[in-house]
Formats: structure tokens, sequence, C-alpha cells
């Protein structure tokens, strides 16, 4: 069942060329971020182009529970009247993040070095997602955590009263540890360094580096080593949030494999940590192009514009572009089916612990649907068929993931057969208005009974 609601069913059926302007929604990582950084910071942060999904209203409710004023205004535009750094209040109830792990995530490193305590909960697929990789370094704080065993919700964290800075290697390439971390880091006294191996998307050191933080990034032989200096006083933004890339690839690579298709996406984010997907696209092949490239509040943006691609040819993806298009992977799996060749996807390992295990998720999808794929650990092969020869007619368990739920739907959209999943509810979570606005492309996504 969706996290939220009933199951829906949902079908995606062969269409005529995808057509016209794809509004995609704001950028879910900045929405998260600059309602948790307008909480810590005094004063009014004013925020446009919010996603209004139910992972980030979760986050705005979850804000409201630590004592920040969040208000919705309506079309996107939010205020958040801010407590300061250390500031949180000690929520009355248990904190829902829903289907979230970034909401999550990012919360508890925000208010592990405030001496309150909060219990956090979520969803079915977030309840099975590992927390010790955050827990692990806000302990390294002061704060404590205790949960259901292998370190999943429901938890409960004790802030720490009195927090020490820390020096921490994230040991896997993931912006939403090195996040909680330097969240944490805002109320500890001193310097708080943490290092990655991997650069993964830096939307939290380009937004705290806004609010007034005194953050540096300097690359050195150990990898990017990131420097915050604790207990500032943040100053309240005025935030546009860019479109959502993660979003963007759902229209984007439908009308790559979609013949005919011609689709204009305004307004998307280009920061160089998110960009992979299109940057793999291109080398796939797929005609794909960047208009009016521009700079909007620090974050580079453009708008793509994606054509019908049927020469597709399957490659072999830089492992070192894993970080940057994490997300991405299970639609670009899709666009794989209809190329021409073998697509290798390696070093992507952190697929295996999102919402689900997506390369699980979408090999056996992928297998039910005529195409063969062959797996490993941390890594996965997609035997393309080329267009027009992708089978098509099953149905596939969507897993409580969004992403899997929207890459099959795409999926249907140039298959001989219609493609369905058991239950397409997960996709309001990041995507609410993803039905109406591919139907308004012509695509044919319809809710079914199955």
């Amino acid at each position: 069942m969706s996290g939220h609601g009933t199951l829906i069913p949902m079908t995606s059926r062969a269409c005529g060329p995808l057509t016209g302007e794809a509004h995609v929604p704001g950028d879910k990582s900045i929405s998260h971020r600059s309602l948790i950084l307008g909480a810590m910071a005094v004063g009014e942060t004013r925020i446009t182009g919010l996603l209004e999904g139910e992972d980030v209203l979760d986050t705005a409710k979850a804000m409201r529970a630590f004592g920040a004023t969040v208000t919705d205004h309506g079309g996107g535009s939010w205020t958040v009247q801010g407590v300061g750094v250390g500031g949180f209040a000690e929520p009355e109830n248990v904190i829902d993040c829903g289907n979230s792990g970034t909401g999550v995530r990012l919360i508890m490193g925000a208010m592990a070095t405030t001496g309150i305590t909060a219990t956090f909960t979520g969803d079915a697929s977030l309840n099975k997602r590992p927390m010790a990789r955050v827990t692990d370094p806000i302990a390294l704080f002061g704060a404590q955590a205790v949960g259901r065993s292998g370190g999943r919700l429901p938890m409960t964290i004790v802030g720490a009263a009195d927090p020490v800075p820390v020096r921490y290697e994230v040991p896997m390439p993931s912006a939403q540890v090195k996040s909680a971390v330097l969240l944490a880091g805002l109320n500890a006294p001193g310097q708080t360094v943490v290092i990655e191996k991997e650069a993964t998307r830096d939307h939290t050191e380009r937004m705290l580096a806004g609010f007034g933080a005194e953050i540096t990034t300097e690359i050195k032989d150990e990898g990017r080593v990131i420097t915050l200096t604790g207990q500032p006083e943040l100053q309240p933004q005025t935030i546009a949030v860019p479109r959502d890339p993660s979003s963007a690839a759902f229209p984007v690579c439908a009308a790559i494999i979609t013949p005919g298709s011609d689709v204009l996406v305004p307004n998307i984010g280009l920061n160089p940590t998110r960009a992979g997907l299109f940057t793999t696209l291109r080398e796939m092949g797929a005609d794909l192009a960047y208009e009016n490239e521009r700079e909007e509040g620090g974050e580079p943006v453009a708008d793509l514009r994606a054509r019908f691609s049927p020469d597709l040819k399957g490659i072999e993806v830089d492992p070192a572009r894993a970080a940057s298009m994490i997300d991405e992977y299970p639609v670009l799996s899709v666009v794989a089916a209809f190329a021409r060749g073998d697509t290798v996807m390696k070093g992507v390992k952190e697929l295996r612990v999102k919402e689900s295990d997506r390369i699980e998720a979408m090999a056996t999808g992928l297998r039910l649907n005529g195409v063969d794929v062959d797996e490993g650990e941390d890594w996965w092969i997609v035997h393309g068929r080329g267009h027009g020869n992708v089978p098509g007619g099953a149905t596939c368990a969507s897993h409580l993931d969004h992403r899997i739920a929207m890459s099959f739907m795409v999926m249907g959209m140039a298959s001989q057969q219609p493609v369905s999943v058991d239950d397409g509810g997960p996709i309001a979570t990041s995507f609410p208005i993803f039905e109406p606005l591919m139907a308004a492309l012509g695509a044919k996504i319809e809710r079914s009974n199955l």
C-alpha cells in the first residue's frame, strides 16, 4: 500500500508523440533544506516554488513541531519564522516523516546537538531503511539514539546538551549523511569537519553559505574537506527553489523513447552534483539540449529540450558519476531497455538501501516485461532490445517507491504492450502532479483495477 493512503494501481499505454512544456515541481532536496535552515535562522525566510509533495510537507510539519512558525501562502509560496541555531523546542508528539529518508536524516542531524528528545517514525518503507549511517556520526557529537534492531525507525534521539565538534569521514557517498553531520555541527562549538571521498550533491553547503554560516570546501588528497564553524546566527533568506532535475528525468526520458516527441522542461536546476543523468543520456545518443543557461540563487539553471532519439546505444556509465544521478538509475534502466547493446551500471550499491532495493525492483520488473538484466551487489547490466522491441505487458511491484512506479509508467509509453504497477500512490511523495503533467504532454496513464 502507498504510504499515506490506499492501493492505487496504474497502467501506462503506448501513446503518440509527447509534446509541449513540462513544468515539473520544485527541487525536493532544496525544498527540504529551505524549510530546515529557515527554521534554524533568526527571522523570516521566504520561499517560492517549494515542492508541495508529501515528503516536503512532512518536513514542514516537523519544523512546526520543533517550534518554528511555518506558513503556506498558496502556490508554492511559504514563510518560515525561525527559532535560531540551538533554539528547537522539544516536540510534544512523535515526528512522522512519511516516506522521506532525506527529511528524517536531515532533521535528526539538525536536532542532535540541542538538549531535547524527539522520536521519529515513518511509513512501512522508511521504517525499513538504515538509520545507523546518521546515528553513528551524531553520537560523536554526544547525541544518543535508541531504535529497533538494525538501527531502524521508530527511533528516539536524545540530543547532546553539551555537544562537541567532530571530524568525520563519510564512509559512503551520501549527501544525506554529509548534510546531517553539517546540520549537527551548526550548534557545536568550534569547527566541524566532514570529509567525503566522492563528491555528492552540495545544496547544503551552498545554502549554509547563503544563510551566513562560515563554511569552506577544499579538495585535498584525502578527498573533499568541508569545514563549518559552529554556533553562527543564521540570517533569513529569500529562496526561489529551482525545478527538480530528478523529477525532470521522467518527462525527459519519456520523450527520448517515445516516437515523434519534443518536450521542453523549463527552469531545471543543473547543479553539477545532480546532472549526471543528462550527461549520460547524451553519451547514449539522446537528443537533449540545454537552452537559456543561467544562474539563479547560486544554482545553475537551464531549460531542457528532449526529443525522440531512435538510435540510442548502450554504454558503460562512469561509476564516478553515480553520486550525481543515484536517484535516476531506475528511469535510466528503462531508457537502456530501448537502446541497442548493453548499458553497464557500476558503483551503485547505494541503490539497494533507497526507498526500496531499486536494483532488485527494476531488474525484476524489466525481466517481467521481456528485458534481460544481470545484477550483482554493486552493479547491474540492462541488455537493450532497441527501439520498438520492448514487449511490456506485465504488472510490476512498486515496493512503496515513487521512482520505481514512475519509471515503469515511462516504460509503458513506448513498449509493445501496456505496463502496470501495483501501486502508484507513492508518486505523490515527490511528484504530486505527475499524472496530469504527463497527460497534458500526451501520455496515456490511467488508474486501473488489477
